[in-house]
C-alpha cells in the first residue's frame, strides 16, 4: 500500500509480520535510489533501520499504517550511519518504551552516548525473543563496512536483515524479487565501493550462509527470496574476483 502519494512511500508485507517500508528518492545527480526500513509486528515490535532524519515523517505515518507507533519496542541499526539510526531520537520520543538494538561495538562507542535512552546491546550469536519470533544477532565487523557492524536474522520465517549488502539503486519498486540480485548491486558498488575488504569477509559471509535464509531484507533495493546460502556465496565468489 502507498503510505504517501507524495513521497511515493509504500509498505508490503515480504514474510509473515516482516514489513518492507520503501521511499523512492533522487539522488543530487538525478538518478533514482531508495531506503527501506523493515517493521517486525510481535509483542515486542522491532524497526530495523530508522532513515535518516529528513524521511522521519514518512516512516512514522508507514508504521502507523500497520500498528500503533506507540507499541514500537526496539530501534535496530547495522552499524552508525544516518540511514541506519539518524531518527533514532525522533522514533523514541514517538514510542515511549523503544530503545536502540545493537552490537556491543555500536553500544560502546556511540549509541551509548548518542541515544537518550541506553541500548539493548547484543553479542555475537545472541538470541532476543520478542514474542513468537526469536531474533538472532551476527556481528560482521568490517562487512561491509564499519567496526561496529552487526546483521540480523527471524528464525522463524529465516528472514535476514542484511543491510548494506546488496545494495541495488533505482526507486526499489518491487517489494521482493526471486531473480538476481548479485549482478545489480555489484554493478551499483562498481562506481562507488563501499565495502571495507576486510582480510575476514569471506569468512563472515560463509558464516552467515550456514544460517540459511530463504529471504533477504535489504536495506536498498527490493528484498529477496530464495536459497539465501547460494546467494551469500555467490557474493562472497564476487567480491574475490574484484579483489
Amino acid at each position: 500500500m502507498i503510505t504517501n502519494p507524495q513521497s511515493g512511500t509504500n509498505v508490503h508485507e515480504i514474510a509473515d509480520g516482516i514489513y518492507r517500508i520503501n521511499t523512492p528518492v533522487h539522488l543530487p545527480d538525478g538518478q533514482a535510489f531508495n531506503f527501506n526500513q523493515y517493521l517486525i509486528v510481535d509483542d515486542e515490535p522491532v524497526l530495523f533501520h530508522t532513515g535518516p532524519r529528513a524521511m522521519h515523517p514518512l516512516v512514522r505515518q508507514a508504521i502507523a499504517a500497520v500498528m500503533p507507533l506507540e507499541r514500537l519496542r526496539y530501534l535496530g541499526l547495522s552499524h552508525v550511519e544516518a540511514d541506519e539510526c539518524g531518527a533514532l531520537d525522533l522514533l523514541m520520543a514517538d514510542a515511549p518504551q523503544a530503545v536502540p538494538l545493537c552490537s556491543r561495538v555500536a553500544a560502546m562507542v556511540s549509541i551509548g552516548d548518542l541515544s537518550p535512552r541506553p541500548p539493548r546491546a547484543l553479542a555475537d550469536g545472541e538470541q532476543l525473543v520478542i514474542g513468537r519470533r526469536t531474533l538472532v544477532w551476527h556481528d560482521t565487523p568490517h562487512v561491509p563496512h564499519g567496526w561496529d557492524c552487526g546483521l540480523m536474522s527471524e528464525l522463524t520465517t529465516g528472514t535476514f536483515f542484511c543491510g548494506d549488502l546488496y545494495t541495488q539503486g533505482g526507486p526499489g519498486t518491487e517489494p521482493i524479487v526471486e531473480s538476481d540480485i548479485v549482478g545489480p548491486s555489484e554493478a551499483f558498488r562498481a562506481s562507488m565501493d563501499y565495502y571495507a575488504h576486510a582480510p575476514h569477509t569471506a569468512a563472515t559471509l560463509e558464516r552467515l550462509a550456514q544460517t540459511r535464509p530463504r529471504t533477504l531484507a535489504c536495506m536498498h533495493g527490493s528484498a529477496w527470496r530464495g536459497d539465501g546460502a547460494a546467494l551469500l556465496r555467490h557474493l562472497a565468489v564476487a567480491l574475490g574476483a574484484r579483489r
